[in-house]
């Protein structure tokens, strides 16, 4: 079985091919060399095609340019991910499409384009969550996990925590109530006019700082949220306090010194302390729900899964707890089709097609 998967869902227009060569599907003999990950999956291809450059200017994502540059990139994109993986169009078992959530109109462009492409090549199509996809690359990269495991997926626009009993089935225990951990960063960086993203800035400049230097509030929530009163909210995310925090230390310290730029051994010092803090509240969080759940493993993934203290403090934690943490590589922690490849071959495994009136969805709960 070979699948195509695509996703759009917000300034990466990326295509991958991943192929299932359990013994029940039979390995393809001959085939290019590639990666064997995880749980019988064969990574063929993984192309992803940034829009960064467009978007640094504007110190975000403009979602009328990021859906453009998605038509502009989206057939370049597919046909490399198939010379790549040595494959043709004929050679594609399946496809799937990242329907949400993400920018509206980032993601109808990818699912325009594979809803075309299953309709001319007469093969299935699979709709994605685009949280699964980050979940699932936990599985692509490392294989089957102990379960039940508790998985954090953390990136610019989500922060959210799921307990996995069964593998392809996903149950929220919390969520950010505002800010997500990667907003938090993108916005500290832009009052510091540190540039976008903020993410790979902040955690760079963060190596050469004090992590001690400043005292920045923490965040625990006891009370349900009243969006969602079925879950206790013990294990939800809450970033805008420590956003405002930041927001007003810089405007304190620039009134001091009666400058618009802070020091910067000051602004060195203010990112070491505030990505330590963020580092802690979501470790914290996630140890504290493997334990509560009795967790065999944990697993964290998304865009801020690549956050060196992230990574460096999870895994030092893992060895203390003895509760392996489990890491996607780089390139499958960021945006990425492979990812949303793995989660179709979940729900081809269900036979979870999507039907011919497939829509987009900005806001899609997982």
């Amino acid at each position: 079985m070979l699948i195509l998967g695509i996703e759009t869902s917000c300034d990466e227009t990326a295509a991958a091919l991943v192929e299932d060569v359990t013994p029940s599907t039979g390995s393809a003999q001959g085939a290019r060399p590639s990666t064997l990950l995880g749980a019988g999956w064969r990574l063929r291809s993984n192309i992803v095609a940034s829009q960064a450059e467009i978007h640094r200017e504007w110190g975000g994502v403009v979602p009328e340019l990021a859906s453009r540059q998605h038509v502009r990139d989206i057939c370049g994109v597919v046909e490399r991910a198939l010379a790549d993986g040595g494959a043709e169009w004929r050679d594609v078992d399946a496809l799937a499409v990242t329907q949400g959530p993400g920018l509206v109109g980032s993601l109808l462009v990818g699912v325009s384009f594979a809803k075309a492409a299953s309709w001319s090549l007469g093969k299935p199509l699979v709709a994605v969550n685009h949280l699964a996809g980050h979940i699932e690359s936990i599985w692509l990269e490392h294989g089957a996990i102990a379960l039940p495991a508790i998985v954090l997926v953390v990136s610019g626009g989500h922060t959210s925590l799921y307990l996995i009993k069964t593998e392809g089935e996903y149950q929220l225990l919390g969520r950010t109530r505002d800010d997500a951990a990667g907003e938090a960063y993108d916005k500290v960086a832009k009052l510091l006019s540190l540039g976008y993203p903020g993410g790979p800035i902040i955690d760079r400049l963060a190596a050469d700082g004090n992590e001690t230097a400043i005292r920045w509030p923490g965040t625990r929530l006891t009370n349900p949220d009243r969006n969602a009163p079925e879950r206790d909210g013990r294990f939800d995310f809450s970033f805008s306090g420590l956003k405002t925090a930041v927001l007003r230390h810089v405007r304190q310290r620039q009134a001091a010194l009666g400058v618009e730029q802070l020091p910067q051994q000051e602004i060195v010092d203010l990112a070491a302390s505030f990505q330590r803090r963020v580092v802690e509240t979501l470790i914290d969080r996630v140890f504290a729900a493997a334990r509560w759940h009795g967790a065999k493993s944990i697993g964290i993934a998304g865009g801020v899964s690549a956050n060196s203290r992230l990574r460096a403090d999870a895994l030092a934690k893992a060895q203390r707890s003895e509760i392996p943490v489990y890491i996607p590589r780089l390139s499958l922690s960021t945006d990425n089709a492979a990812m949303i490849a793995a989660a179709g071959l979940r729900q081809l495994a269900k036979k979870n097609y999507a039907l011919p009136d497939l829509n987009a969805a900005a806001s899609l709960p997982l």
